[in-house]
């Protein structure tokens, strides 16, 4: 039997697509499966970045201009394919442009000319506080929370100080400047296109898998690691784009609309991700302090307000920019730009002038530099149990004051 619309076997397909590749997915799902694939990496020894293959993108930029030897940086790097977090960024945008193929929302998105000047202000400055900070929200923030040092914790301070602040300032700008603020042309694709973007996507997909066992069965041990780093770096991509995963959205969006569920969804990954993210460190699955800035707590505090300021600027953060990326806003390659190039270029400065540079001096443990140190809870009060309990009641504070918020609106800026 059929329908006027075909088949109802044609229209039960249709529709199984359309829920999962048309449709957008739960901010908890996505939250979830985001810390899944952190999880899987972890499993493997390594961990999800994104700032530090940023920041290889903003040294190759240096030293093709010429500032390198300025700057101190090496002559010789690798290629964007065998830096590991520059390969899991590159995926990451195309699990997202794959996403937004399958899903027909791939368009090149233009802004109003005074959002390019916002996105390169923006991108300058989320480059020099992921600079102080030791990362960026991946690396600076959500990382050493799961990783449970206060690291992480003093950059979340700095980040809704910094949310808050930049979006006071985007206000005023929205206020006085009238330059620029016309929208252009929205570029019409035509339909014939749109219908092909399924196929393209699903190439998309099949030519990261191929990539992936290309490096798996690469025949040479350094390579072979790479295989789960093309794979995780795609499904980050694919996963934040069709759940709209956006770690600036959870920081600014209470500030702006009074509206939780992103942050909220944060919440609950973190503190799923915590314990499981404990039970690997206690058996020694991978090392705690590789992915723990020595930057507690001046260097996190400091660096979360002046990427907060900048990703507001910016229209998002590191991992937030680079699936937008791939859904084709051009405002986010020229925040991305900015970001890699000053980037590198802070955090070449800040080392040169010895204040992010490691203390060869330091008898401890941990790594120190001028503005803080690899701080770890479970080694600073020698107990799971005191870090469990601080890292809980943090995560309910924080919800406490965003559910109050969404009925009262009483941290809302407008």
């Amino acid at each position: 039997m059929s329908t006027t619309n075909g088949p109802k076997w044609v229209a039960g397909f249709k529709s199984d697509y359309d829920k999962l590749f048309v449709k957008k997915w739960s901010s908890y799902l996505g939250a979830v499966l985001l810390l899944l694939a952190i999880l899987g990496l972890m499993i493997n020894g390594m961990v999800w970045g994104v700032f530090g293959g940023v920041k290889f993108w903003g040294d190759r930029l240096n030293n093709l201009i010429g500032l390198g030897p300025l700057l101190g940086l090496p002559p010789e790097l690798n290629s964007f394919w065998l830096h590991s977090m520059s390969l899991m960024n590159i995926n990451l945008v195309l699990g997202a442009f794959c996403a937004a193929m399958l899903s027909r929302q791939f368009a090149l998105s233009r802004a109003p000319r005074l959002e390019y000047i916002w996105a390169a202000f923006g991108g300058t400055l989320m480059g020099i506080g992921a600079s102080l900070a030791g990362g960026c929200t991946t690396g600076g923030f959500f990382n050493p929370v799961l990783h449970a040092s206060p690291a992480g914790w003093a950059m979340w301070i700095g980040l809704i100080a910094g949310a808050a602040i930049g979006f006071k300032l985007l206000l005023w700008t929205l206020e006085n400047i009238e330059w620029g603020t016309r929208a252009p042309a929205v570029l019409q694709v035509p339909q014939s296109v749109i219908a092909l973007y399924p196929l393209l996507g699903s190439v998309v997909a099949l030519g990261a898998l191929l990539w992936a066992l290309l490096w798996l069965y690469s025949g040479s041990a350094p390579l072979v690691y790479r295989a789960p780093i093309v794979l995780a770096g795609f499904a980050i991509g694919f996963i934040m784009h069709r759940s709209r995963l956006c770690f600036s959205r959870a920081f600014r969006e209470p500030f702006v609309t009074g509206e939780g569920e992103m942050t909220k969804a944060l919440i609950l990954a973190l503190a799923i991700g915590l314990p499981l993210a404990a039970l690997l460190f206690q058996k020694k699955v991978i090392d705690p302090y590789i992915a723990i800035p020595a930057t507690f707590w001046v260097g996190s505090l400091l660096g979360g307000v002046i990427f907060g300021i900048g990703m507001i600027f910016a229209g998002g953060c590191a991992s937030g920019s680079l699936w937008r990326m791939g859904e084709g806003h051009i405002k986010l390659w020229v925040s991305m730009f900015f970001f890699a190039w000053m980037g590198s270029t802070a955090s070449a400065l800040f080392k040169k002038f010895n204040l992010t540079s490691i203390d060869e001096n330091n008898t401890d443990a941990f790594e120190r530099t001028q503005i803080g140190f690899q701080a770890y809870m479970p080694d600073m009060f020698s107990s799971w149990g005191t870090t469990f309990l601080i890292s809980a009641g943090l995560l309910l504070l924080w919800y406490a004051l965003v559910r109050y918020n969404e009925s009262t609106e009483k941290f809302t800026l407008m």
